[in-house]
């Protein structure tokens, strides 16, 4: 590779801070926020309709300039930094590969970046470009600063519809970092498998896929090449199995479909843990027959004793002599609604 270029948010800076911030401007705690992003990725849908969800008619990019306007706006020092992020960038440079960061972010966190002093030739973001991804223009840019061939130009990135899928379209080769949420979550679906020429689990990997002319063996989670001959070649021919634009991820659909098509990333079928929930649903189950059937009797569940409902007569129940029930917790054990008890 001549050239590899990075996407920045969940690639090289972390996104807590980010979200973090969002919740304190909104007033809310910032676990619910997270789990609302997650719910959005888990959904193939953009992130910010987590903050759609707790203010509907809110403008984004308005409440933006509200919280700049407040002495709220955005922040990033080294602390937002991936651990690996200096290392790699740095080793990929003196290797002679020109290293160019190019993602989605305003204008002002461009400046934050370069402010940086990474070990980059070109920091820019989509706000300075006046487009972002996964708009074809924006990668119709990235070829023009890679200064190399697309087929010599690696671009980087966690977000499949934003960064994988386009970036293949544009013929550049991608490499996809199993890395935040959407990198995680989307990590082993068939069309982010077939779609990615390298697969990596962190930054320094990539000095593998850079320097190496052949198939690299990289890390534990291999780089995998996905070529429909299935050569690992670098440079060479190749017809790459590129889904189309991905319904859900990147945009936010009016409906969405009933059924399911083949490029929309869903949620991985897991029959193993749907077999373990029904299981604890079941038990779960049967803990809060026995407990009402004590309860109606005033008597404690008490495993030493007979259960009631099961052929033993209330009075025998009532002669063992135990104090009645005063109440009982949630079904969660926790107290009422999965809380934690006094």
């Amino acid at each position: 590779m001549e050239t590899i270029v990075l996407g920045i948010g969940e690639t090289l800076v972390r996104d807590d801070r980010h979200w973090a911030s969002w919740a304190n401007w909104l007033g809310v705690p910032a676990h619910t926020l997270s789990a609302l992003v997650g719910a959005a990725v888990a959904q193939g849908r953009d992130a910010t309709d987590a903050l759609r969800v707790l203010r509907p008619d809110m403008d984004v990019d308005e409440a933006y300039l509200a919280r700049a306007a407040a002495g709220r706006g955005e922040h990033l020092d080294e602390s937002d930094l991936y651990p690996d992020v200096r290392p790699a960038l740095a080793e990929l440079r003196s290797a002679g590969v020109r290293v160019v960061v190019a993602g989605n972010g305003t204008v002002r966190a461009g400046e934050l970046l370069r402010a940086l002093d990474l070990p980059a030739d070109l920091v820019v973001t989509s706000g300075e470009w006046g487009v972002r991804k996964p708009d074809p223009a924006f990668f119709a840019r990235v070829v023009e600063v890679a200064e190399a061939e697309p087929s010599a130009t690696l671009y980087v990135g966690d977000h499949p519809a934003d960064d994988l899928f386009p970036a293949a379209a544009a013929g550049l080769r991608t490499a996809h970092l199993r890395r935040g949420a959407y990198g995680h979550w989307w990590a082993e679906h068939p069309d982010v498998v077939g779609a990615a020429d390298f697969r990596v689990n962190a930054l320094t990997e990539l000095v593998g896929v850079g320097l190496s002319p052949a198939r690299p063996a990289v890390g534990g989670h291999a780089a995998r090449p996905a070529f429909e001959d299935g050569s690992g070649a670098v440079g060479g021919a190749r017809t790459a199995r590129v889904p189309p634009p991905v319904h859900g991820i990147g945009e936010r659909p009016a409906v969405q479909p009933e059924h399911h098509q083949r490029h929309q990333l869903h949620r991985p079928h897991r029959p193993d843990r749907e077999r373990r929930a029904g299981e604890v649903l079941d038990l779960e189950r049967q803990r809060d027959e026995r407990h009402e059937a004590a309860e109606v009797r005033d008597q404690p569940l008490d495993p030493q004793q007979p259960e009631v409902g099961r052929g033993t007569p209330r009075r025998e129940v009532r002669q063992q002599g135990a104090e009645p029930r005063r109440g009982r917790r949630g079904r969660g054990g926790r107290g009422s609604f999965g809380h934690e008890g006094p």
